[in-house]
């Protein structure tokens, strides 16, 4: 963001007057204390000379331009937060998050994020690369996705985990999500090639789009749910990304017809399918509140010691009732 300017000219029953006084009745929504910062620091000039001096007596008919440089982004602070932590050493931490967690402050997320738990545990090694309000983050997963994120702790390890996650798959990375979803492709297994972009007209929705970002989702079917007619109602896929765009697998998977249960923003056209559901699995699939989407499964390549690390997490235990119930599905 650029810096914005003020250029104001000394009025004539000024002449004499204090520069930061003159400047505080002159702009509005600034402190006084904020301009006499910003003089302080060099970032006012008066008839073309840098002011460094609050009190300096200004004359009628200099021309005052103030420099405002943009906001600096609040730092986020350490918060108690426990983490399920999979693995941790100097350079990473590997985290099993649960649903319901932001990863990083946001608007309307200011606090109690995955970023916040970090901090306070961390502390001040946490790598900055990814910005002020995103320290140590190199991935992330949508706040009401479970599973496991690793976390840079330092910066030569973000720099490397980045290249990591910006290589697709050719650096070997790994990531492999379960999802529940409506329907069952009738193929054990597929690649989703399509790529993804801003919603034409929703602006918090990714869509499958021409000229997009390369996006390909690898799936294969590893269980299927009948319903009372006997035919395919739900299944579980394992999906292994090759990209990892915002929504991608919710968004590939809805596009080829097959969008993931629970999920209010991809399936909602499929509403009504809850109702083809036996008692048990409906119920929880109503206490579920989230997209039934698992990070399972990732692999990286240590960012110092170069070894190959594996990382899982099992369902969590909302998405194991939902499993049970489905799988479990008797209509009498």
């Amino acid at each position: 963001m650029a810096d914005a300017r003020e250029t104001i000219t000394i009025a004539e029953e000024d002449n004499g007057a204090r520069l930061d006084r003159v400047l505080a009745a002159r702009i509005a929504g600034m402190s006084r204390t904020r301009l006499k910062a910003l003089i302080e620091a060099g970032e006012v000039m008066v008839a073309g000379t840098a002011i460094r001096d609050p009190g300096h007596r200004v004359k009628s008919g200099a021309v005052v331009v103030v420099k405002i440089p943009p906001p600096a982004p609040a730092e986020p602070a350490g918060e108690d937060i426990p983490l399920a932590i999979l693995h941790e050493d100097r350079d990473i931490i590997v985290i099993d998050k649960p649903a319901g967690i932001v990863v990083h402050p946001a608007a309307g997320h200011a606090t109690g994020t995955l970023v916040n738990a970090l901090i306070a545990h961390c502390g001040d090694s946490l790598s900055g690369i990814g910005g002020v309000k995103r320290p140590g983050i190199v991935h992330r997963l949508d706040k009401d996705t479970s599973g496991v994120m690793v976390v840079a702790k330092n910066d030569p390890a973000h720099a490397a985990l980045a290249q990591q996650f910006a290589d697709k798959n050719e650096s070997g990375i790994a990531r492999v999500y379960l999802a529940f979803v409506w329907g069952a492709p009738s193929k054990p297994k597929g690649t989703i090639d399509a790529p993804l972009d801003r919603h034409p007209h929703a602006r918090e929705r990714q869509a499958v789009r021409e000229g997009g970002r390369d996006a390909v989702t690898h799936w294969e079917r590893l269980e299927t749910y009948l319903g009372k007619d006997g035919k395919p109602l739900a299944s579980l896929l394992a999906c292994t990304l090759e990209t990892g765009r915002t929504h991608q697998i919710r968004v590939h998977l809805a596009y080829i017809g097959h969008p993931v249960l629970g999920d209010e923003t991809y399936s909602t056209g499929f509403k009504t399918k809850a109702s083809l559901l036996a008692p048990p699995a409906r119920a929880a699939l109503a206490a579920l509140e989230r997209q039934a989407l698992h990070a399972h499964m990732l692999g990286i390549e240590h960012p110092t010691s170069h070894e190959r690390l594996q990382f899982r997490s099992e369902l969590p235990a909302d998405l194991a009732r939902l499993r049970q119930a489905l799988a479990q599905a008797r209509y009498d």
